[in-house]
């Protein structure tokens, strides 16, 4: 003899959830700490990267400024930024002072002596290469993005279009058609990845910005160009607050219950 219980459909079958189950409570509480997620998560990281680079900073400088000009030395707690703003100016002053005759007789005899040591010429000029092609103004490194068919045909993969390639390396390229050189970034950390030459014929330019494919990689697809992400957190916090104003207005309110 089949017994049936209230709620349960007749033949043993679960019963049929209420529209006011806690599923529903569930739901909403979800959708709100999702929603706090996508809007604070952001912002926190941020801070963390900020303030991670400022006491960066702060921990490098600190070593080269005196005791008595320190703020905690007059100060019952340290002051972060202190040291990005020593370096700052400390550059600045240096990047002026380079910029006379005197400066940059004094830089000339660095470069020379340090051109004289077999290793360190290697490791200091290229490092002078890369800083003055990433901060020139008039550098074109790495200012459009492409598509590059890799790592088999069919399957295509964004790349940072840099420079062609310098007279020695272009004699050794095979064939006569003209090559380029680019810099493949890795998902999630886009600041590993390959580097190689490839004709330019086999590169398609895609109109994308660096920042844009930075972020397109780091999310690993997820994040897509013209996506408009922040619409979507406001329609996720709109979507919140209609359910929390819907949910307030099926509790009765007490000071009018009798």
């Amino acid at each position: 003899m089949n017994e049936t219980t209230p709620n349960m459909i007749p033949g043993g079958l679960p019963p049929v959830p209420s529209p006011d189950a806690p599923r529903g409570a569930m739901a909403r509480l979800r959708r709100y700490f999702l929603t706090g997620l996508i809007i604070a998560g952001p912002i926190a990281i941020t801070i963390y990267l900020i303030w991670w680079f400022v006491t960066w900073v702060d921990g490098i400088v600190r070593p080269f400024v005196p005791i008595a000009y320190r703020p905690e030395t007059y100060l019952p707690f340290g002051l972060p930024g202190y040291g990005l703003i020593v370096a700052f100016f400390a550059l600045t002053m240096l990047g002026f002072l380079a910029a006379n005759l005197i400066g940059r007789t004094l830089v000339d005899f660095g470069e020379n002596l340090l051109g004289r040591m077999p290793v360190v010429r290697a490791i200091y000029r290229g490092l002078k290469q890369v800083f003055e092609t990433l901060f020139s103004g008039n550098g074109s490194s790495f200012r459009k993005v492409g598509l590059v068919e890799f790592p088999s045909p069919g399957m295509w993969s964004i790349v940072l279009i840099s420079q062609p390639p310098s007279v020695e390396i272009a004699s050794g390229l095979p064939g006569k058609e003209e090559f380029i050189s680019v810099f493949l970034p890795c998902a999630p950390n886009p600041t590993t990845g390959f580097f190689f030459y490839v004709p330019k014929s086999k590169i398609i330019e895609v109109d994308m910005s660096t920042d844009a494919a930075a972020t397109l990689i780091m999310s690993a697809g997820v994040v897509q160009p013209g996506g408009d992400a922040q619409k979507k957190v406001n329609a996720l916090a709109e979507m919140a607050n209609a359910a929390r104003v819907a949910t307030a207005s099926q509790t009765p309110d007490p000071a009018k219950v009798d």
